[in-house]
């Protein structure tokens, strides 16, 4: 089991939530339920299944909920495009936002390839 605070990936994560609820704070009203809400959904699930995954035994868990992680970092990603394309959000706000995702997509990808490689290690 590990302590889900003491990674990385989970901080920059968690960095990404909170600047999409500050992003999302700014939309119309009547996106509360819409557009907001599927963002800061699938944002915070990036940070969730992060943490949940570190509290699994072994590597094919950790892994698999590193993988659901990036489907939701995906899912983000569209929902960011569909907010600029919107005009919710600014373009400036955008590109600062899709940097921030951008990276945090490519932690996730070098642990989930780390996490692989130590499971089939250990199986030999």
């Amino acid at each position: 089991m590990k302590d889900f605070r003491n990674l990385k990936v989970w901080e920059e994560a968690h960095s990404l939530t909170l600047e999409i609820y500050g992003a999302t704070a700014r939309f119309p009203r009547e996106e509360l339920y819409g557009l907001s809400s599927q963002m800061r959904g699938c944002s915070s699930s990036i940070g969730a299944n992060i943490a949940e995954g570190c509290g699994k035994r072994g590597n094919g868990e950790f892994q698999r909920f590193l993988q659901i992680a990036s489907g939701s970092a995906s899912e983000l990603d569209y929902h960011l495009l569909l907010a600029r394309d919107l005009h919710f959000l600014r373009d400036s706000d955008y590109r600062q936002i899709q940097n921030h995702l951008s990276e945090l997509r490519r932690m996730l990808t070098s642990l989930i390839k780390k996490v692989e490689l130590e499971r089939l290690m250990t199986k030999c």
